[in-house]
């Protein structure tokens, strides 16, 4: 049998680990694979560690001493579960609900690619519902650009055929051992947000394929620590999406991405004041002068 390690990533939230761990206990191994699911505790205050290894005696439960955010503490998962010998890992939001068939279909599609490196599925927003988070993403650092394809719409069965997608989701992938050997971890470097996206380039520039599977479906919780569209979220992700464009642009790239960049986060401050979010709003020309003169971001507080 080989090994598929399920790596959750915990922090506070006990509530919604338990009931992501109910309906990952239903979801169907792959013929030939040995499901293995590990939650690494990030240093929460909660008693979730001791909570989860009462509750689900077959999970293994990974607690550290404090919190190494988001590409910390799943590293700290991938070493692990590469360490006891997986053959492949998937990183999964403690924030989501999956569907019977997700760890099957993501399996078989990058079975039947070799020249796929790692998969995610279709995503949507927390149950109940059929408005799309996910359905496969862009990542054009040149044109300053990430951003979900199908964000909100309503699933009507547009989205249907597996195929290459510009990046894959941390919220849910699954990798090939071979593409975390050959890619490497998420980079710690990044504050918080974008960890995904600067893997799925590197991945890319390896010359892996990633795939969009959207038979495989996961419903998520979207931001349930920090709000839809708090200030400092909203902060956050576009300090990580500047440090992600500066960091790959290339070429005629490094004269289009600023420009580019700083367009879209004018279009999205105009946006989040039209519709009364004035705090949201404010952080953006805030995250933009911190980027400019290199504020580090972990001192912007929630």
């Amino acid at each position: 049998m080989k090994r598929l390690t399920v790596v959750v990533l915990n922090w506070n939230g006990l509530a919604d680990t338990r009931e992501l761990l109910g309906t990952l206990a239903g979801a169907r191994s792959p013929e030939g694979w040995d499901v293995h699911t590990m939650v690494v505790d990030n240093g929460s205050t909660d008693g979730s560690a001791a909570a989860l290894r009462s509750d689900f005696p077959a999970v293994e439960v990974l607690a550290l001493a404090e919190n190494r955010r988001f590409a910390g503490g799943n590293n700290e998962g991938v070493r692990r579960a590469l360490a006891a010998g997986a053959d492949a890992i998937m990183l999964l939001n403690n924030d989501t609900l999956v569907d019977a068939e997700l760890l099957e279909r993501l399996m078989r599609a990058l079975d039947q690619d070799p020249a796929a490196g790692a998969a995610a599925p279709l995503i949507y927003f927390g149950a109940p519902t059929d408005r799309i988070w996910y359905a496969g993403g862009e990542c054009r650092p040149a044109l300053g650009l990430t951003r979900h394809r199908g964000l909100r719409e309503r699933d009507h069965g547009q989205y249907r055929a597996v195929e290459p997608t510009g990046y894959v989701t941390g919220c849910c992938l699954l990798a090939r051992r071979e593409t975390w050997e050959k890619v490497g971890l998420l980079d710690e470097g990044y504050y918080i947000y974008a960890e995904d996206a600067d893997w799925s380039l590197r991945a890319r520039a390896a010359g892996y394929r990633l795939l969009f599977v959207p038979g495989a479906r996961v419903w998520h919780k979207v931001s349930a620590s920090t709000g839809a569209a708090s200030p400092w979220k909203i902060y956050q992700r576009l300090r990580a999406n500047w440090t992600l464009c500066a960091r790959h642009a290339h070429g005629i790239g490094r004269i289009t991405w600023l420009p580019a960049f700083v367009l879209q986060q004018a279009a999205l401050a105009l946006w989040l004041a039209a519709r009364g979010q004035l705090g949201a709003a404010m952080a953006v020309p805030r995250a933009l002068w911190d980027a400019m003169r290199g504020r580090d971001p972990a001192e912007v507080r929630a």
